[in-house]
């Protein structure tokens, strides 16, 4: 009998009109937006076979899952799931290659037309998952070829739909939309990498145009169609996380993701997703308190899927960070450490991180104790396409001095990592904030020039000159925040260990001249970062944020000129 209603199932999807296969599907969504997970993937599951929308859609919330719980399992079973989704588009496809031919532009189906844009989604997405998930540098490849061959079929489909010859169907409203997410989603994310890396992956000759990404996926963000979520949340992503992570505090992008955020809020108020980026829009603007309300609500709004909440324990531990509320933070790194698989190394090492900001004789919670935490660190390294993530490798080299008997501590690791994450931009509209965090440095530097000196001093030293330069900054004292960052680098020869100290501090000036209308100096500078320091610690990050501060500039990369998508 249920196999008979199987086939029934079977038989009435592959009866449904295109038309019908995107209203169910946006039904879907709908109540994936509004946290009812499992209820929307079983509306979508009976038809994942028949029609190529129910596949894509099914296959995207569980690559999200995966992504977001980075269980090898998940990983995998939403890699079949998107080939599977790959298989059922092809079938829709038109059979003779190429789809901006005079003779047969006219004859391409609105069905077939939808096949192309769902087809080179498939294969954009199960490229983001082959660097996820595969450990060898040919694996890695065979993802950039993906994501080529996805590129080269938005390409064709955005000619095709500008040109007359196109067929404007009931559901072109939806074809528009992926066109406008993939073209605009190429050209952001291809806007933000330096041109070598660009070469690496065989986008030569190719940099996107971050402006008309940008309103491409404006566009499909505001208009009432299946991408509109993706269109936002990549949105929301660039806004929100991207910018400050390259570096960039600009106003303007905290007041688009406002924006782009009201309409979604209103319709889904208790939309973890949704409440997850109003937490993280109310952090950038530095009122703590409200991200951490905002966050907590995340984590009350549903309880199916952890890995909201995993997301929201990241941002409270920074928040309460930047209040110095350290005991607290070390609560959230250790929920992260015990239930999410993102990054046991970092968790741990942010674990112990705490654990050391704390007064020796105040008593450590659960008993635990930073030296012993530091020395697991290693123990929990991971590989991700072959190589360890950057953090982690940063957390682990510098967990590193805690393998001694008598380990030399390390100053203000939550601060230096803090600084990882951009986390002093955070807080620049926040004076109080920043005072406690100068007191705190202040305090790292009697420490250490009370202790005897070793091997180790001279890098802390730099260290806390750094910090101190990114608080001045904040505080306006823009002359002694000039001071301190030179210290560090007139330190270049002296420093034995953290050569990242260098660079990045050659980087901060730079962006001080920026601040202070010294444009020339400014650049110089950045060429000076760019081109004069290689192999340190998290250099891909600082290579980025050059990038990104020469593109404000609009100065010249030094590099090939590259031609627009």
């Amino acid at each position: 009998m249920s196999s008979e209603r199987g086939a029934n199932a079977a038989d009435k999807s592959s009866h449904m009109t295109l038309k019908e296969c995107l209203d169910e599907c946006m039904e879907a969504l709908d109540l994936f937006l509004n946290n009812h997970f499992n209820e929307s993937l079983d509306m979508l599951r009976p038809r994942v076979n028949d029609s190529m929308y129910h596949a894509l859609i099914y296959a995207t919330v569980l690559e999200m899952q995966a992504m977001m719980t980075f269980q090898h399992d998940d990983i995998t079973r939403a890699g079949h799931t998107m080939k599977s989704a790959q298989e059922v588009c092809q079938r829709f496809r038109r059979k003779s290659p190429g789809l901006t031919n005079k003779s047969d532009g006219e004859s391409l189906t609105e069905v077939q037309l939808h096949a192309e844009v769902c087809y080179a989604e498939c294969q954009l997405q199960r490229a983001a998952l082959t660097f996820l998930q595969d450990e060898n540098m040919v694996s890695f490849i065979k993802g950039g070829m993906k994501v080529r061959n996805s590129y080269l079929i938005y390409k064709e489909l955005h000619t095709l739909i500008k040109s007359n010859t196109c067929l404007k169907g009931p559901s072109h409203l939806h074809l528009a939309g992926g066109i406008s997410f993939g073209i605009g989603a190429f050209n952001l994310t291809l806007s933000l990498f330096p041109p070598r890396i660009l070469r690496l992956l065989e986008f030569a000759g190719f940099s996107g145009d971050k402006e008309y990404g940008l309103s491409l996926l404006h566009d499909g963000a505001t208009g009432m169609n299946l991408r509109s979520m993706l269109c936002a949340l990549l949105l929301l992503c660039y806004y929100t996380f991207l910018t400050f992570i390259l570096g960039r505090t600009g106003e303007g992008e905290v007041a688009e993701a406002e924006r782009l955020l009201k309409p979604f809020l209103r319709l889904y108020p208790r939309g973890a997703i949704f409440l997850f980026f109003a937490g993280r829009t109310e952090e950038i603007k530095g009122n703590i308190d409200e991200a951490v309300a905002l966050f907590e609500d995340g984590c009350k709004a549903q309880q199916t899927w952890k890995q909201f909440h995993h997301m929201c324990y990241w941002e409270l531990m920074w928040c309460f960070t930047y209040k110095r509320a350290w005991k607290m933070a070390y609560f959230y790194a250790d929920l992260l450490s015990q239930e999410s698989r993102w990054s046991k190394a970092m968790y741990v090492y942010m674990k112990a991180a705490y654990l050391s900001m704390l007064p020796k004789e105040e008593a450590r919670p659960f008993g635990e104790d930073e030296v012993e935490l530091f020395r697991q660190v290693p123990t929990f390294k991971q590989k991700i396409a072959g190589k360890s993530p950057p953090t982690e490798k940063f957390a682990i080299r510098k967990a590193r001095r805690y393998k001694a008997s008598c380990p030399v501590r390390l100053p203000v690791p939550v601060l230096e990592m803090m600084y990882m994450w951009n986390g002093f931009s955070m807080i620049s509209k926040r004076p109080e904030l920043t005072e406690g965090l100068m007191q705190t440095l202040l305090d790292a530097e009697r420490s250490l020039q009370e202790s005897p000196e070793n091997e180790y001093s001279v890098d802390d030293r730099c260290l806390i000159h750094l910090l101190k330069g990114l608080c001045w900054k904040n505080q306006g004292h823009l002359k002694d925040a000039e001071e301190s960052l030179k210290r560090v680098c007139s330190s270049e020869k002296k420093i034995r260990f953290d050569h990242y100290l260098v660079p990045n501090s050659v980087v901060e000036l730079s962006l001080l001249y920026i601040d202070q209308g010294r444009r020339d100096e400014a650049i110089k500078l950045l060429h000076k970062a760019k081109q004069n320091y290689k192999d340190y610690s998290m250099e891909s990050r600082t290579q980025f944020r050059i990038h990104a501060a020469l593109a404000k500039l609009k100065a010249d990369p030094g590099e090939d000129e590259d031609t627009h998508l």
